[in-house]
Parts: C-alpha cells; sequence; structure tokens
C-alpha cells in the first residue's frame, strides 16, 4: 500500500470483500488514514471499522481483512 490516504481504488477493493461476504457498505467505516497493523473493531453505532494495513500490497492484506471480517460477523471460515 503506498503512503498517503485510503483511495477510491483501495476502497472498491475492499467493497468487493463485504459484498462476497454479504456485508452492506452502510455499515462499515473506512477511515481515510492506513495504520500498521491494520484492523478492524465493530463501533459503539454498530458499524464496524476498517482501518487498512499500511505496510504491504493491499492485495496481501485483503484476505486477512476477509478473515478478521469473518470472525467479528460469526461466519467460519
Amino acid at each position: 500500500m503506498p503512503a498517503g490516504a485510503v483511495g477510491l481504488k483501495e476502497i472498491e477493493r475492499i467493497f468487493e470483500v463485504l459484498e462476497r461476504l454479504g456485508i452492506s457498505r452502510e455499515a462499515v467505516v473506512i477511515p481515510l488514514e492506513p495504520e500498521h497493523p491494520g484492523r478492524i473493531r465493530t463501533l459503539p453505532n454498530g458499524k464496524v471499522e476498517i482501518v487498512v494495513e499500511s505496510e504491504g500490497p493491499l492485495d496481501d492484506w485483503l484476505p486477512v481483512l476477509e478473515g478478521l471480517l469473518r470472525r467479528e460477523i460469526g461466519l467460519e471460515d
């Protein structure tokens, strides 16, 4: 992931993961500042915050994100 803000291209790739899992785009918040380590958490309002990994390619992190989301929403891998 290049340094800087999370752009539309990265957000669209994350939306592909959400769609595959049946998660609404409206159910997540994606801050525009990537961090290390990338992570997810459920916010008090019930939405899932997805903080994009700042180190390494997005393609390498997306399977990790999918696993994190599956565990967060109670789906088995």
